[in-house]
């Protein structure tokens, strides 16, 4: 069984994936029934809002300084920085995943703008 830091690492890069954010479908399957999200833009997404036939763009992600921290024993915190290749720019990230009964699922998740190369160690 793989470790708590790459299990999380594998469903963040899923939910960030092409693949997953080309499909409502695919995208519904990784967020919990209450997932809300505070994007980079200000703006708040909910579930419902993956629910339509549109979807993401699909850029690509880098995903580097991934930590895990435990919340309990059903929930953790994933922060992170991301670089889009595609666009160039730089975003931490938080994430909380939820145990439910069909696993893992994607409870909240934030964007920040930064600059990726003046990120402190």
């Amino acid at each position: 069984m793989e470790n708590r830091h790459e299990q999380f690492l594998s469903l963040e890069k899923s939910h960030l994936s092409p693949f997953v954010r080309q499909s409502n479908r695919r995208m519904a399957e990784v967020l919990d029934d209450e997932f809300f999200k505070f994007g980079s833009s200000g703006g708040i997404s909910r579930r419902s809002d993956f629910d339509g036939d549109g979807s993401f763009v699909d850029d690509e992600y880098h995903i580097s300084r991934f930590e895990v921290r435990p919340l309990g024993p059903e929930s953790v915190l994933a922060i992170y920085l991301s670089e889009n290749r595609t666009t160039g720019t730089w975003r931490h990230r938080s994430s909380v995943w939820k145990k439910r009964e069909n696993g893992w699922k994607l409870y909240f998740h934030q964007g920040t703008k930064t600059h990726g190369f003046n990120i402190p160690e």
